[in-house]
C-alpha cells in the first residue's frame, strides 16, 4: 500500500489530497548545512529566507560550503549579509557541534527519529521543531508529525473544524487525528502545508 491510498482513508484529509499533486520525500546530505538553512529561515518569510540563504551561499562562490569553511567565516561577514547576532551564533554552534562530535551524514541517517532529535537539540538554537524539519526534509523520514508547527496546527483546525480552546486537549486531539496517518505522517504534514499555501477549501 502506498502512502496516498493509506491517507485517503481519512475522509477529511482525502478532500485535501484529491486537490493536490503527489509529494516526494527525499534523503539529502550535508545535514549541518540543512540545519543552518533551517535556522536562517526561522521567523522570516519564505522570500526573505531565500534571499538571505542566497547571500550566504554567495560568500562561498554560490556553492554549498564545507563545514570548515563556515567555521572559518568571520562573524562580521555574516552580519554584513543580514545575519542577526543570534543567527551568527547559532550557525557557529551547529558547525562547532558537528565538528567536535565528528557527526557525519551517514551516522545521522542510521539513527532513529528520537535519537536524531535528542542529538540535535543539544545544540543551542536548535529546538525540537527544527530537528523535526531535518527529519522530514533532509533525512527523508516518512512518519514525522510536527505538533508545534503553526501551519500544520492551523490547517488541521480548519480542515477538521476543531473548536477546542484548551491547549492540552487540543494537542491531544491533533495527536489522535495524526495517529490515523501513521506510518505516513510526514506526507500528511506536507499536504497540510500545501493546502494552506494554495488556499485549498474543504467543505
Amino acid at each position: 500500500m502506498n502512502y496516498r491510498s493509506h491517507l485517503l482513508k481519512d475522509k477529511k484529509l482525502a478532500a485535501v489530497i484529491k486537490q493536490l499533486p503527489e509529494v516526494k520525500i527525499e534523503k539529502r546530505n550535508k545535514i549541518y548545512l540543512r540545519l543552518c538553512s533551517s535556522i536562517l529561515s526561522q521567523q522570516l518569510s519564505v522570500h526573505v529566507a531565500r534571499t538571505l540563504y542566497g547571500r550566504f551561499l554567495g560568500l562561498y562562490g554560490n556553492r554549498e560550503p564545507r563545514l570548515e569553511e563556515i567555521l572559518n567565516t568571520p562573524v562580521e561577514d555574516l552580519k554584513e549579509i543580514g545575519f542577526s547576532r543570534a543567527k551568527c551564533s547559532y550557525v557557529q554552534n551547529v558547525c562547532n557541534f558537528f565538528a567536535e562530535n565528528n557527526i557525519s551524514d551517514k551516522s545521522l541517517h542510521a539513527m532513529d527519529d528520537e535519537e536524531v532529535i535528542k542529538l540535535l537539540t543539544q545544540i543551542k538554537g536548535v529546538g525540537r521543531w527544527t530537528a523535526e524539519m531535518i527529519l522530514m526534509f533532509s533525512l527523508g523520514r516518512e512518519d514525522v508529525f510536527a505538533l508545534d508547527d503553526l501551519g500544520i496546527r492551523n490547517a488541521m483546525i480548519r480542515i477538521y473544524n476543531i473548536r477546542e480552546q484548551d491547549k492540552k486537549k487540543l494537542n491531544d486531539k491533533l495527536i489522535r487525528i495524526s495517529g490515523k496517518w501513521s506510518p505516513y505522517r510526514t506526507y500528511a504534514c506536507r499536504y497540510l502545508w500545501m493546502s494552506k499555501d494554495m488556499g485549498i477549501v474543504v467543505s
